[in-house]
């Protein structure tokens, strides 16, 4: 497909004289539907109980997200203690919190709304079934990540041990290996954490593994149809947040699957324009909380600057969808 060229007569003339520019945009890629249903939980609650919404933590890793649902009315914050006595309802980010958060708004008698990602919450749910059945919990994942925080949060401090990386494998020691299990943040890059797993299975062969992996379907879609595209690109560009996991990984897989030149952008506005001399095939991927507004601006942007043609990649389809809270259901238009 050719996108259509903007601008005056000087600047179609310094088009005309660039190289052209084949894009590849990667299908599937953006919105996940966990990140789709947190966007909407915090519309719908503006829609249905008005401004203000309070949101702790960034309802998904994307400024341009954060900032929209800003101008429409909601509040961010880090810690519920910034929140004063209110009516308004108080909604937790897709990442996930610890028990300790809901407890809190619980004694404060705040209005909650939970939106964490179904799949998050599939793994908070392992991880109680395992400490349940008196297992030693192993969590493969990145320190300091939300998605963390809330998964080891789910149990009492020091019950849940974090592993993040291979050297992390070869050094754990576990109380008893015959009673060992491990879950994994649902953001990771899929073969790094397979070389993690790997090394666990060849120590502890009795280890227990999630019956369906944790690595959620977004996630390992989004970094397959990267490894397929990226030994074609001269360079590729992940859109995305620089606190965004999954967009990161993208970032890695891309380089690791031969496309050495792989970065990480949130707006067309970054771009380095010197930097693509000499590209003649350009990856365009864009992270599970990117929104694809930001994906049309940066392809703009290029076709402002070169003759485009834009190729889609597709590898995978995608039609999942979760169900809103109870309490936001009546305020959904569809």
């Amino acid at each position: 497909m050719k996108r259509s060229e903007k601008g005056n007569e000087n600047s179609e003339a310094t088009i005309s004289d660039r190289p052209p520019l084949t894009i590849l945009l990667a299908a599937p890629r953006g919105f996940c539907a966990g990140v789709d249903r947190a966007i909407q939980i915090v519309e719908l609650a503006l829609r249905k109980y008005g401004a203000p919404v309070y949101v702790r933590h960034e309802i998904v890793h994307n400024r341009y997200v954060v900032d929209s649902l800003c101008s429409k009315g909601a509040i961010f914050v880090e810690e519920l203690d910034e929140i004063p006595d209110t009516d308004a309802p108080v909604i937790f980010s897709a990442h996930g919190v610890p028990k300790s958060v809901p407890e809190a708004a619980e004694k404060r008698k705040l209005f909650f709304l939970d939106a964490t990602c179904p799949l998050v919450s599939k793994v908070h749910i392992e991880a109680e079934r395992h400490h349940e059945q008196d297992l030693e919990i192993i969590l493969i994942g990145h320190k300091g990540h939300p998605e963390v925080i809330g998964t080891m949060g789910q149990l009492p401090e020091g019950t849940v041990r974090l592993i993040e990386s291979v050297e992390d494998a070869l050094g754990f020691e576990p109380a008893d290996p015959e009673r060992l299990t491990y879950i994994t943040q649902t953001t990771l890059s899929v073969d790094d954490t397979d070389e993690i797993v790997k090394v666990l299975r060849s120590r502890f062969p009795s280890i227990i593994g999630p019956r369906k992996d944790d690595i959620c379907y977004a996630t390992t879609n989004r970094q397959a149809a990267v490894k397929i595209m990226a030994a074609q690109c001269d360079m590729m560009i992940v859109v995305g947040a620089p606190n965004s996991s999954n967009s990161q990984r993208l970032v890695e897989v891309a380089q690791k699957s031969g496309c050495s030149k792989a970065y990480l952008v949130q707006r067309a506005s970054e771009l380095e324009w010197d930097a693509f001399a000499g590209v003649a095939t350009l990856g365009i991927t864009a992270g599970a909380s990117a929104p694809e507004i930001l994906v049309d601006e940066l392809i703009d942007a290029f076709s402002e600057r070169y003759p485009v043609t834009v190729e889609t990649i597709k590898t995978a389809d995608e039609n999942i969808s979760f169900k809103l809270p109870r309490a936001l259901r009546d305020a959904d238009p569809r």
